[in-house]
């Protein structure tokens, strides 16, 4: 079953992000699940993908890695970013700083590489599995992460999410599909790579090995990998969780589109007791 039904012609939906100037002003969809004053990582992390892309002004440009330092919670407050690009005749490095006022909250880092066309070898090595099986089409249950609330949140209500295998209601590694139903900014058309920063963002919940009660396992960063931009509007996610007792623990996702493989993820987590302060 499907977690909420698709924006409507009549109904404009509403997006996570509108931009006033040099201004961007998230709404409720882009609060996370723990505190309704802070965003879901994968809000700042989409609007940072687009921020990437909209700094370079030629086309034949693809993004193929993006890191994102959540320096701080990012509020549902007004933002502003600042970037520098450095471009060469194959690359385009650029570094954005999303403020809060005069506060750093998120830092990223994109690599984009001038698209090039190659004649590529039959037979090729490759990921195994080759697809993420099954297809969201043939996929009922939404993701359901244990002690994430109900209501107007961006796991719920910018996201429709499809559990291709493993249990998110239970630890251990799981699969599912992810994809935008609202603009991440209004007026704006959502980019493939936009799609994945949203969805990739997902991973260590849907991973989870450490029971929600006793512990957080927020992640302070994220990086994408991607080898292809993503055809069609979903993302799949294969995520698997690693803990130390030391206090940090890592996601790794493999990154699929109905196609086959688009890239990887990796976030890095920071692990408490509930109670024993963070």
């Amino acid at each position: 079953m499907t977690d909420s039904p698709l924006p409507t012609e009549a109904a404009p939906s509403p997006a996570v992000f509108a931009r006033d100037g040099d201004t961007w002003h998230p709404g409720k969809l882009a609060r996370g699940p723990w505190d309704p004053r802070a965003q879901h990582g994968g809000a700042p992390s989409a609007l940072l993908a687009h921020i990437a892309e909209s700094a370079v002004a030629e086309p034949g440009w693809q993004l193929a890695r993006l890191s994102v330092e959540l320096v701080r919670p990012v509020p549902i407050a007004p933002l502003s970013a600042r970037h520098k690009a450095e471009a060469s005749r194959s690359t385009t490095r650029v570094t954005i700083d999303l403020l809060a006022g005069d506060t750093l909250v998120a830092r990223a880092h994109a690599l984009l590489l001038r698209e090039q066309a190659l004649s590529l070898p039959a037979g090729l090595p490759g990921w195994s599995p080759a697809m993420l099986l099954p297809l969201p089409q043939d996929c009922e249950d939404r993701v359901r992460i244990p002690g994430l609330p109900e209501g107007e949140y961006f796991h719920r209500m910018a996201v429709e999410s499809r559990v291709a295998h493993g249990d998110p209601a239970r630890s251990g590694p799981a699969a599912a599909w992810f994809r935008l139903i609202v603009p991440v900014v209004q007026g704006v058309p959502t980019s493939p790579a936009m799609r994945v920063a949203a969805a990739a963002d997902f991973g260590n919940g849907l991973s989870w090995i450490l029971s929600p009660e006793r512990y957080l396992f927020a992640n302070a960063d994220l990086s994408v990998h991607l080898h292809r931009p993503p055809a069609g509007e979903w993302v799949g996610l294969a995520s698997e969780t690693q803990a130390d007792g030391g206090g940090a623990g890592t996601t790794l996702s493999r990154l699929y589109d109905e196609q086959g493989p688009i890239g990887v993820a990796i976030q890095t987590l920071v692990l408490r007791e509930r109670g024993a302060g963070a």
